[in-house]
């Protein structure tokens, strides 16, 4: 469970439907619903917007924490910074780019991606990650510059 139970409980105690959400994100109504139930894992860049469409922070969905939102927030992920800090945290806790990826169960190369900000941290090792080294997803993706670690 990355997401399922509180992005569905926050859209309606917010009174939204799902087809609104699948229409901010211009995508099928059946899609957005597959993302919602965890049938299909939704993109982060899916879940940056939905999250800020419902003014709460990718930590809160995730159940990292139960503030809402940060009054830093910003609403883009910058990918150069998350990469940064994937990296630091990587060598914050003296691990290679093949341990960090063992335990992601990926490629070295798609963390390299990752850290040179190539490419958005994929949600199920963002969610990895994130829960094992109880770091802020927020600051993880640079929407945030505090609090870095969480719990």
């Amino acid at each position: 469970m990355i997401y399922k139970n509180n992005l569905k409980l926050i859209r309606e105690e917010k009174g939204i439907s799902q087809y609104s959400i699948s229409e901010i994100l211009e995508l099928n109504k059946r899609v957005y619903g597959q993302y919602e139930r965890e049938y299909t894992i939704m993109p982060i860049k899916h879940l940056n917007s939905v999250c800020n469409y419902l003014n709460i922070s990718i930590d809160y969905v995730m159940n990292f924490t139960n503030q809402i939102n940060y009054s830093n927030n910003k609403t883009e992920i910058d990918r150069v910074k998350s990469g940064e800090r994937l990296k630091a945290l990587r060598k914050e806790n003296k691990m290679t780019q093949a341990k960090l990826a063992s335990i992601l169960e990926t490629a070295p190369s798609v963390i390299g991606g990752y850290e040179k900000g190539r490419r958005l941290i994929a949600t199920p090792f963002l969610y990895t990650i994130c829960d094992k080294y109880k770091i802020s997803a927020d600051y993880l993706l640079g929407k945030i510059d505090n609090p870095k670690y969480l719990k």
